[in-house]
């Protein structure tokens, strides 16, 4: 049987502020907390939007309407006999308040961060900085 391919959605919500919503993950002992786009896995019956949607929702309590899909990032998990695509949507806040829903306790802050600062911050993926940069409105 072969590994099955996991599936995610991210969102990218850029204010209009220029700022950028983040939360602040845990990511182990060795790395340390870093910084990353709310995202999650896509759960079975779900759209990549749906997904979004409540990945985003679960991670900071905002609700959030799918704009656009920005890119997908695509890899191998080292390790692991398993590929991966998470696709980024650009989202905006419709509703929801901000806070942390994390079931799981992995989510340790969310934060509006200024575009402007992200070369400072801590990034899971650090090319993310380039993708959110290129949506600021100048």
């Amino acid at each position: 049987m072969e590994m099955s391919d996991w599936k995610g959605a991210a969102g990218v919500c850029v204010n209009e502020k220029n700022e950028v919503l983040l939360v602040l993950q845990n990511i182990s002992e060795e790395d340390g907390d870093k910084w990353a786009v709310p995202a999650g896995g896509v759960e079975p019956g779900e759209s990549l939007e749906e997904s979004c949607k409540r990945e985003f929702f679960e991670e900071t309590g905002l609700e959030v309407t799918v704009l656009e899909e920005l890119k997908v990032r695509s890899g191998q998990y080292e390790n692991f006999d398993v590929s991966f695509n998470v696709h980024y949507f650009r989202v905006e806040v419709t509703g929801g308040e901000l806070n942390t829903h994390d079931p799981f306790g992995l989510i340790l802050d969310v934060a509006w961060k200024p575009v402007g600062e992200l070369d400072a911050l801590d990034m899971v993926y650090p090319d993310d900085r380039a993708l959110i940069r290129s949506m600021v409105k100048n």
